[in-house]
């Protein structure tokens, strides 16, 4: 029999990684069909190198027969930008994660993509050193995925988000030629490519060693959770808060839903009016948190808290933040699906906005949970469902799309962490315009992709001409349009 292109080509890339690191068979592509999002499609293969050099030489090689591939990190994205689309090779770096260097003396760490948020933390404690970045899913997801979607977490309030703690990274271009974008200076003269390449999203290449921040850990950390017989008085607190002149490290809230939701499984012991909860932590010097704790306790109680308690023991902080950490996968107590939207609305829009997302559910009849960064306006509602219902998904998306377009009616953004990918291409007319867009798809074209990265992603699909709009309009593979 004779052996067509795509037989060669996972020919070669056994050759490459080896029999074990090439998967095919379609029973064995299920794991892969999927990230944290809704979507699902299957790859046409996986690859899962184990060295950099093997990993540029994949990319090279799917490069040379003109078939596109798809970066995936540790897969729990929230937007479907690790989901295959039509005919593409998916490339998984799970394997690589080794902390390569770690100099104390400047605070940097050199990092492969692999490697799991929390563990970099957890290998510079004992140097008095952590990386700040901390996603919820941080025991989970990797930081090359972090950089490609320029990911937060409860503390980007004070710190930023991941573009503020990378100063480079190690990129394979779509032919597997390597090159370095910034470097491990805080500062680099010339264009900032390496600002460009973090929240990419996969489309311009695949960092294969990340640069990264270290922060000395704080003199004092201090967590509070305050519990309010409102959302009113939840959201007023978080405004007043800032106001205030405090900015905490982090500004999380919950609302009645996820109460119900963490209960039975971290046992928080909420009080029976709770209608939403604050955590909020402040950092730093020991007067300096003393000072901030006792202005935002003021506060809270000024609006009516109905319980409030704070701790600097690490034990009962970690207790504390645990109903936050997990509220993500405790939904599975309400429902078997979540969908997660990601939009960004001004502090002073919350109570606005987040009565309008409950107008939404009760008109939708749907279940929508909130649990989201408060301090910066980052909403998360979590629609939950059960996507074995026929036609509960497409419903459930529609509801999402709405959410979406109230977030930007209110002055806010489509995403403040989890990125476009498939989930959000649609609605990215709602921000953009054609030229605008039109100038952001020019960047493929300066990395030299040829639509080899993650193709069908980030900008809008469905019909049109690519010739008209400049970005491409090649229809979603495996999913239905939203709008």
């Amino acid at each position: 029999m004779t052996m067509n292109a795509f037989e060669r080509l996972l020919f070669r890339l056994r050759d490459v990684v080896g029999e074990r690191y090439v998967v095919h068979r379609p029973d064995a592509l299920i794991v892969y069909e999927y990230d944290g999002s809704v979507d699902k499609h299957l790859p046409r293969a996986v690859v899962v190198p184990g060295t950099t050099q093997e990993l540029a030489l994949c990319v090279a090689l799917c490069h040379e027969v003109g078939i596109a591939v798809v970066p995936r990190g540790s897969g729990t994205g929230l937007s479907g930008g690790a989901v295959p689309t039509e005919g593409t090779v998916q490339i998984v770096t799970s394997r690589l994660r080794s902390i390569i260097e770690v100099d104390a003396e400047n605070r940097i760490a050199i990092v492969e993509p692999g490697v799991i948020n929390a563990d970099l933390s957890i290998a510079v404690e004992s140097l008095g050193l952590y990386y700040v970045p901390d996603p919820s899913s941080q025991r989970a997801c990797s930081i090359g995925g972090n950089v490609a979607e320029n990911a937060g977490g409860p503390h980007c309030l004070a710190y930023g988000v991941t573009t503020n703690h990378v100063t480079g990274m190690e990129v394979a271009l779509a032919d597997g030629s390597m090159v370095w974008l910034g470097g491990e200076a805080r500062e680099a003269p010339g264009y900032d490519l390496r600002g460009v390449f973090i929240g990419s999203e996969g489309t311009l290449g695949i960092a294969t060693k990340i640069a990264v921040r270290l922060m000395p850990l704080p003199e004092m950390i201090r967590t509070m959770v305050a519990v309010f017989g409102s959302m009113d008085q939840a959201s007023k607190s978080v405004s007043d808060i800032i106001a205030g002149g405090v900015v905490p490290a982090a500004l999380e809230m919950m609302d009645r839903v996820t109460i119900d939701a963490v209960e039975p499984t971290y046992h928080p012991n909420y009080p029976a009016e709770a209608q939403a909860v604050l955590i909020i932590e402040v950092d730093g010097l020991r007067e300096s948190v003393e000072d901030q704790s006792a202005a935002i306790e003021q506060l809270c109680r000024d609006n009516g808290v109905a319980s409030y308690e704070s701790s600097d023991d690490s034990e009962r902080r970690a207790e504390l933040w645990a109903a936050r950490k997990g509220a993500i996968g405790a939904f599975g107590n309400l429902k078997p699906n979540y969908y997660l939207v990601d939009g960004v609305v001004p502090r002073t829009k919350l109570q606005e906005v987040l009565a309008k997302v409950a107008e939404i559910g009760a008109e939708m009849d749907l279940m929508i949970a909130n649990v989201f960064h408060a301090g910066d306006g980052n909403l998360h509602p979590c629609i939950l469902f059960d996507e074995r219902i026929p036609g509960e998904t497409e419903r459930v998306l529609d509801a999402g799309g709405q959410i979406l377009k109230l977030c930007v009616d209110a002055g806010g953004a489509l995403s403040g962490e989890h990125g476009i990918g498939l989930e959000k291409q649609a609605y990215m007319p709602l921000v953009f315009t054609d030229d605008d867009m039109r100038s952001m798809a020019r960047l493929g074209p300066a990395f030299a992709t040829d639509d080899g990265f993650n193709p069908s992603k980030v900008f809008p699909v469905g019909e049109g001409s690519e010739a008209e709009t400049g970005y491409s309009k090649t229809r979603r593979a495996g999913t239905s349009d939203v709008v």
